[in-house]
């Protein structure tokens, strides 16, 4: 069983992926972290579960979800981590979290997805051709992970240090605090009142009142309400209003055909 949060679509394509790959299923975990639903899930194969990394960790709302939830059946756990180049200490705190469970911790595979974290200006746009690029590297990774997690084999990513978990862990909440405030989140004149926003939100931060989304309360920045909006009318301050709007379904869209056909053979 493969279970899942994405915002922007890179976590869902390499768990979808996988899914293909294995003959397994998927579970999408953004209703259930909403609905803090804690029923246990069951699955007969070993659990996979696919993050993104936010501050150089796994989403904090899904780390604290996925302590709570149940997981029934098979005992072992792998975990694929997509960011863009960095994964921190995810796989340290993965391990930790499943080793308090009580089950077999199987390793980690980190992905470079294309940069989707566009509310700073910290983080240089990628250009198309490097955006298809690591999307197409992505194929070749599914592929080694695939065939390890099918033999019962371990994942291994790269040794972290002391340094990076003393300085990731006090980092993280005070970054969280003062570099994510949603203030300057906003739809523009192009909302058409849908709602998506609010539906896609993992920490429900997002109410909709007058037809108009307010935002509310604590946020991770995940930028699924600026990435799945419809009409592209959400904004983050002047920070976004010139940058493209990135999902990945968009780009998989548009792909050369050339490159659509090489990847369906494969």
């Amino acid at each position: 069983m493969i279970l899942f949060f994405s915002a922007t679509g890179n976590t869902e394509y390499i768990a979808k992926k996988l899914a293909a790959k294995l003959g397994d299923s998927c579970m999408p975990l953004l209703n259930r972290i909403k609905a803090h639903d804690y029923s246990p899930i069951f699955s007969e194969k070993p659990f996979i579960i696919c993050a993104p990394v936010y501050v150089c960790e796994m989403p904090r709302f899904m780390s604290d979800y996925l302590k709570k939830v149940e997981l029934r059946g098979n005992r072992k756990v792998y975990f694929i981590f997509t960011s863009g180049g960095y994964a921190g200490i995810s796989g340290t705190l993965a391990k930790s979290l499943v080793r308090k469970k009580g089950m077999d911790y199987m390793g980690c595979a980190e992905f470079k997805m294309p940069r989707n974290y566009i509310a700073s200006n910290m983080y240089p746009e990628l250009e198309k051709p490097e955006i298809l690029r690591r999307i197409s590297e992505s194929e070749k990774k599914v592929n080694t992970a695939a065939y390890l997690i099918k033999n019962g084999l371990k994942l291994s990513s790269r040794f972290v240090f002391l340094f990076e978990k003393a300085v990731t862990l006090p980092f993280n909440p005070v970054w969280t605090r003062i570099m994510q405030p949603t203030k300057d989140f906003f739809a523009s004149d192009k909302c058409v009142g849908c709602g998506k926003c609010a539906r896609v939100c993992p920490l429900n931060n997002i109410v909709i009142d007058g037809r108009k989304p307010v935002w509310m309360g604590s946020c991770a920045h995940c930028m699924g309400c600026i990435s799945n909006c419809p009409v592209e009318a959400i904004e983050y301050g002047n920070i976004t209003q010139s940058k493209e709007k990135y999902n990945i379904r968009r780009h998989i869209d548009k792909m050369p055909e050339t490159v659509k056909k090489s990847k369906s053979t494969k």
